[in-house]
């Protein structure tokens, strides 16, 4: 059953969809389970939400930005005994698809609604649904109320203004009416500590696999160890994107498993989650390999664990631990470790450690990234550089030797007291798809910027004394080019303020208005359609 019924979806995007809403036959998922998936859009689809969507996209922390390429589906999974049926088991899967990467509100929603749904079948999901179209639009910022069958979600969605690492708080409602109000710390984040637990010791590598865009697989005895092992890894070089694909859950039905597990070319950058022992024997040539047991939290302090060899993985059954002959390029922090063994001993609350934890990893990526947003800054020409009469100047090429003679002074070290080889690490990151993405997404601000700022520099020119002086055919030349600058600042959303963009229409039809009658009439009626 599909529902909305209008909702369309391709034959591969179904069959994929089936595939990845059951856990494989071996991982003996009994009682309810949720986890999460990640698939390919068929590509050539128009959706008409794309635009609405793409300015809600504006304010949003990069990481939390949708990716038009991909579809999340959250996963309410049951199996119990049933002797009335003839397989003897009830087996169904609520599946919630979404563009959006908002694992914990969805998991929330679907706590809420799956039980009841396997009980009351198709008609409980109209009524589902109509709570969900009265929900509002995702602004981010916003404390947004959600209801959904006689409850309210209350939630506020990160913005990029927000400063990293902090989480303004959702006070719960005591409300009098019958409605009951659950406030949702946050949209997206996992329980950071419970996934790291199995890999305690190994934290610092694994962000380091993460940052390089290596490629990963996740080997778990169950799609929701798997899912949200692999989400933990990606949000752990938050506030960068992991511009790589990812896949918290991936079976050997995927439309991609031939194009991800080939041998003949080496594994791509990508993270997989699997479950199905097959796996074992199909990826033993990928180079890092995470094996997880049952996530459970340590009642005791874990033992130090030692990086396990590539050779010594044969099976889905060897002993959990990380499975690499990677050398980390930074030295080991201790203290992270330390502090979270006394968290454990201490019977410190999962939250608190998992916060501990988010911001270790914030502190290190912050600390990895600002010598290259330093660097990155200084490519922006001067601002006297910028002419109301000429283009807007380029920016300056980044160059990798010019990047590696600012760390002497302006390196990791000022923010991170940690040692090892920082210039190594770079070198690396600079041929990852991580630093690929980050720098086009810094030239397109920083364009975008210079857009903005030679907007401002026109702005402040008095435009009709110019056409005044140069002919009617550079007059209208200059109209047009002004006209144009209008609709791309609208189009890009380019950051200019408002006053500005009024200014500059008011210019237009000054000068306009200065003209003869009859290009009056056509330069009135051109481009403002």
């Amino acid at each position: 059953v599909i529902y909305p019924p209008h909702s369309k979806l391709t034959d591969k995007e179904k069959t994929n969809i089936c595939y990845l809403s059951f856990p494989d036959s071996n991982s003996g998922c009994l009682g309810d389970t949720q986890f999460c998936f990640r698939f390919r859009r068929s590509p050539g689809r128009k959706v008409s939400l794309c635009c609405f969507l793409d300015q809600l996209d504006r304010d949003l922390p990069v990481y939390l930005k949708k990716d038009p390429a991909y579809y999340y589906g959250y996963v309410y999974f049951r199996q119990v005994r049933d002797k009335s049926l003839k397989r003897g088991y009830f087996q169904k899967s609520l599946v919630l698809i979404s563009k959006l990467p908002y694992v914990h509100l969805f998991r929330t929603m679907l706590k809420q609604i799956a039980p009841e749904y396997f009980e009351k079948s198709e008609a409980f999901l109209e009524a589902v649904c109509s709570d969900v179209d009265r929900w509002p639009p995702p602004i981010s910022g916003k404390i947004l109320h959600l209801p959904i069958m006689g409850i309210i979600m209350k939630l506020r969605i990160p913005t990029y203004r927000d400063k990293p690492g902090t989480m303004p708080i959702v006070q719960n409602m005591h409300q009098a009416d019958a409605q009951i109000c659950m406030a949702l710390p946050t949209v997206h984040e996992v329980d950071l500590f419970r996934c790291f637990c199995p890999v305690f010791f190994h934290i610092q590598m694994l962000w380091e696999l993460v940052l390089l865009g290596e490629p990963l697989v996740v080997m778990a005895p169950s799609p929701s160890e798997s899912s949200e092992t692999v989400l933990a890894l990606v949000s752990c070089i938050s506030p960068l994107k992991y511009c790589s694909d990812f896949r918290p859950y991936f079976t050997i039905h995927d439309s991609e498993f031939k194009e991800y597990t080939t041998r003949t070319q080496a594994p791509p950058s990508v993270i997989l989650g699997v479950t199905n022992p097959f796996f074992a024997k199909t990826l033993q040539h990928w180079p890092h390999i995470i094996r997880i047991g049952d996530i459970k939290l340590p009642g005791e302090v874990p033992k130090q664990v030692k990086v396990k060899k590539l050779k010594n993985l044969k099976t889905l059954d060897s002993k959990p631990g990380v499975y690499t002959s990677y050398k980390p390029y930074l030295n080991k922090d201790e203290e992270i470790v330390k502090q979270l063994q006394k968290g454990v001993q201490q019977k410190r609350p999962t939250e608190a450690q998992s916060v501990i934890l988010r911001r270790y990893f914030l502190e290190l990526t912050e600390s990895f990234i600002i010598p290259l947003e330093r660097y990155v800054a200084s490519l922006m020409p001067l601002q006297k550089c910028i002419s109301p009469w000429k283009s807007p100047p380029q920016l300056r090429q980044f160059s990798q030797d010019d990047f590696m003679k600012t760390l002497e002074k302006a390196g990791p070290q000022l923010t991170s007291g940690l040692k090892g080889d920082w210039i190594g690490l770079y070198r690396h990151f600079l041929k990852s798809p991580n630093f690929d993405g980050w720098f086009r997404s810094r030239q397109k601000e920083m364009t975008q910027k210079l857009e903005a700022l030679h907007l401002e520099a026109l702005c402040n020119e008095n435009l009709v004394f110019w056409s005044q002086k140069h002919t009617e055919v550079e007059t209208v030349d200059l109209v047009l080019k002004l006209k144009n600058k209008l609709l791309q600042a609208d189009r890009e959303q380019l950051p200019v303020k408002t006053d500005t963009l009024k200014k500059l229409q008011t210019h237009i039809n000054d000068i306009i208005l200065a003209l003869p009658d009859d290009l009056q009439d056509i330069l009135l009626k051109t481009g403002t359609t």
